[in-house]
């Protein structure tokens, strides 16, 4: 989606600089070093935009720059460098040519550096990264948290009493063992469960994803998805207020399903016949559903995915901060919990290609609806 001069203008107004944002004048020129630190340290700082050809005191006036006039070979130059994408759009405004740098955020446990220098921002300035910044960036580890253990010293019952079996075979598409000891082997193969000893443990992912019921598991009781349905268009009237308790895999169908049926109906004109349609088409819940289970970030506590239904919007609600740059979801596509997505794929839930959001997008614009 292409920069707007009305979004940079907004930018521009903003009354400091923040973290994803960083204007520069570049009058004349830009050292290409320069750039190269920036896309560095801002990728560091969990990405955003270097905006060239404009004043970085407010007020903010656009002076315009020559700078980087083959927008290709720059792009080309800084994955050469810097070891990763980064995009550069021009846009051009009455008063000048400006660049926007569009700069990823860094991998979790990865810290990007520039000829051997970790850089960082601080205010105006890059600096290098001091040993504890680095230290808690490499330490950082969002797969680990669902890899632990959440139930140890269970017997091969009491796992699958535990963890709904039938519907991930279901899911798998394949046939139910007839003994337990196969059923375990492949909950062993998916790494929903560990062995130990005599006995077995379920690892978080396992639980998340096939719980008969998440309550049977304390410390995730609270990553159930959890609908609201209020009577108007404010939060004044809780009409209902129900959190799940299914795992996401083997709930999600009742999950879309329940959303589905409750959300606000409109009356139509078709073929002559009056009938109702939904506020949101099912293809719209499903994919925005899918997206905020797997995309949250799972270590934030005492907080889960939250679906609101008013009288007239939806809203969809996860724990975190988006790893791609919100105006960048229809093209953009990284995965917070990627072994996590990796299963949701295998059981259905999700296609882990990027395509969600442009499925949401396409099918609002065919039925005519309001942007997302």
């Amino acid at each position: 989606m292409a920069t707007s001069i009305n979004q940079i203008c907004e930018w521009m107004s903003l009354p400091r600089e923040t973290e994803g944002l960083e204007f520069k004048e570049a009058k004349a020129q830009f050292d290409s070093d320069k750039l190269y630190s920036y896309c560095v340290g801002i990728a560091n700082e969990g990405g955003g935009k270097l905006l060239l050809g404009i004043t970085d005191e407010p007020p903010r006036q656009i002076v315009g720059t020559p700078a980087f006039q083959n927008l290709a070979k720059t792009q080309r130059q800084i994955l050469d460098v810097v070891k990763f994408r980064v995009t550069i759009e021009e846009v051009i405004h009455p008063n000048g040519r400006i660049l926007v740098v569009h700069i990823p955020a860094r991998p979790s446990g990865t810290a990007y550096s520039l000829r051997g220098t970790y850089l960082m921002r601080t205010g105006e300035q890059l600096v290098s990264m001091t040993e504890d910044r680095l230290r808690a960036i490499f330490a950082e580890s969002k797969e680990a948290w669902l890899e632990e253990q959440t139930k140890t010293g269970l017997d091969a019952q009491e796992v699958v009493a535990l963890l709904d079996t039938q519907a991930v075979f279901d899911l798998l598409h394949i046939p139910y063992p007839s003994n337990r000891a196969a059923v375990i082997e492949r909950l062993e193969q998916l790494e929903f469960i560990d062995s130990v000893g005599a006995t077995y443990s379920i690892r978080r992912l396992g639980a998340i994803i096939a719980a008969k019921e998440l309550r049977q598991f304390p410390e995730l009781a609270r990553k159930a998805a959890r609908v609201i349905i209020y009577k108007g268009q404010s939060k004044l009237e809780t009409e209902l207020d129900k959190p799940g308790n299914k795992g996401y895999a083997v709930g999600f169908k009742a999950l879309v399903r329940y959303v589905c049926d409750h959300l606000p109906q409109n009356e139509v004109i078709q073929d002559a016949l009056r009938t109702t349609a939904k506020l949101v088409p099912e293809d719209v819940i499903r994919e925005l559903l899918a997206n905020a289970l797997i995309h949250q970030d799972f270590e934030i506590s005492g907080t889960s995915m939250v679906v609101e239904i008013y009288q007239d919007r939806i809203l969809v609600s996860n724990p975190g901060c988006p790893l791609v740059p919100v105006d960048r979801f229809i093209d953009g596509c990284r995965s917070r919990n990627e072994r996590f997505a990796m299963i949701m794929r295998r059981l259905g839930v999700c296609e882990e290609k990027g395509s969600g959001i442009d499925r949401v997008i396409e099918t609002v614009e065919v039925h005519q609806l309001p942007a997302p």
